[in-house]
């Protein structure tokens, strides 16, 4: 096997539980995102993109649509006789096996599909954020600073640090100190869960952290981060300036989606020099009736639309009955709005019926909360809401 100067591990194991309902019966990286795509299509659209041949995604929670969904890795230019995409989930080893526990204890667990390409470098992504980033200039900039690690991090607003794992920096962007959530933050670069290690040092660290905890190399963050900090590895804070969006809860989810529709979106879905591939089986063209209205919103493949959508966005197989009102949404596959139906402010799962009549996070007139305080309704997958219901602003079904 020819040796690889870097391959990508993809952390595609996570449940994703602050996303409630949409979780449920599908691990997070497959959650469907941007009317055409899932959330695992960024990173390796990233990959392929940056030039990266070989990319093992770890999985574990609910990994069957997942797996299926990546298949051979032909979507994304993966195919490969040699590298290409690999799936890796926990398996039993001559000692025994266990589930992955923690981020650096899936790498761990992999070690020998990474002993295979022997190479310099290994890049830990996560599988289930929204960006668009050339991994090679990364890696260029690990070369010339002569790092040992190189954290991929982001500026956030001053009130949101406390929120993030933060990076405090010298002048050359070394990095000297790490705080976790700090409450009064000596810096605003957030760590964006990319990493580039020189893998000799990380498989020490790895295999010297499992001894130590009996099998579990633990989490990258609390356990290994720390202590190539302790030891005096060269760390270095590589600053990412484009759009990023950790889509870990419902309301950030739901933002993601509208800053797609915004007059100058952060996120160009149409930009053809770095194209978010996806799996596109042949589907019908979207249908919109003579008298529908369709107003700022992303419409797929598909798609029957016989109502009115405004500043939205439907998926594949979803469908708008006559004199429905759908706004500031987020309509997932094959869901099925009946007529005479209003709808705003909420995320409908897939496989959905919402029977005539209904409205759902339509917020009551006494309600006085500000946009601030917006609330996201969220109807889980396959529930089926009864005719002339009321879904109030806020609730979550499923």
């Amino acid at each position: 096997m020819a040796k690889e100067e870097m391959i990508a591990m993809l952390l595609a194991g996570g449940k994703g539980t602050r996303l409630g309902v949409l979780t449920k019966n599908i691990a997070k990286p497959a959650v469907p995102f941007g009317a055409e795509y899932r959330l695992i299509d960024f990173p390796l659209s990233n990959c392929t993109n940056s030039g990266l041949n070989t990319v093992g995604v770890l999985t574990q929670y609910k990994p069957l649509i997942l797996n299926s969904y990546i298949g051979s890795g032909s979507s994304w230019d993966l195919d490969r006789n040699q590298g290409g995409v690999t799936v890796l989930p926990p398996y039993v080893k001559e000692g025994g096996g266990s589930w992955y526990q923690g981020t650096a204890d899936a790498i761990y667990q992999n070690l020998e599909f990474i002993d295979i390409y022997d190479p310099e470098y290994v890049l830990v992504l996560s599988g289930d954020h929204i960006y668009k980033m050339d991994y090679s200039e990364m890696l260029k900039y690990h070369k010339e600073k002569k790092a040992d690690v190189t954290i991929g991090v982001l500026p956030v607003a001053w009130e949101e640090t406390h929120r993030f794992g933060i990076m405090n920096t010298n002048q050359d962007q070394k990095i000297i100190e790490f705080q976790e959530k700090p409450e009064n933050a000596k810096n605003n670069l957030a760590s964006m869960g990319i990493y580039i290690f020189n893998w000799q040092y990380l498989k020490n660290y790895l295999s010297a952290e499992a001894e130590a905890k009996n099998g579990s190399a633990g989490d990258f963050g609390h356990d290994i981060i720390p202590k190539m900090m302790a030891d005096q590895l060269n760390f270095y804070a590589y600053t990412f300036n484009g759009y990023w969006k950790d889509v870990g809860t419902i309301k950030s989810y739901w933002q993601a989606h509208m800053d797609l529709l915004g007059e100058n979106p952060n996120l160009d879905l149409q930009d053809r020099n770095w194209i978010i591939y996806s799996v596109n089986p042949n589907r019908p063209p979207q249908y919109l009736a003579e008298d529908a209205i369709i107003n700022n919103s992303m419409i797929n493949k598909g798609a029957q639309v016989m109502g009115e959508v405004k500043n939205s966005i439907l998926f594949f197989g979803a469908k708008i009955g006559k004199n429905s009102k759908i706004e500031n949404s987020i309509i997932l596959p094959n869901t099925i709005i009946r007529d005479n139906v209003k709808i705003k402010n909420s995320i409908i799962g897939r496989n959905v019926i919402v029977e005539k009549g209904s409205q759902i996070g339509i917020k009551a007139k006494k309600d006085n909360s500000t946009a601030k305080e917006l609330k996201i309704t969220v109807i889980g997958d396959d529930e089926i809401i009864p005719k002339s219901s009321n879904i109030k602003a806020g609730m979550v079904v499923g």
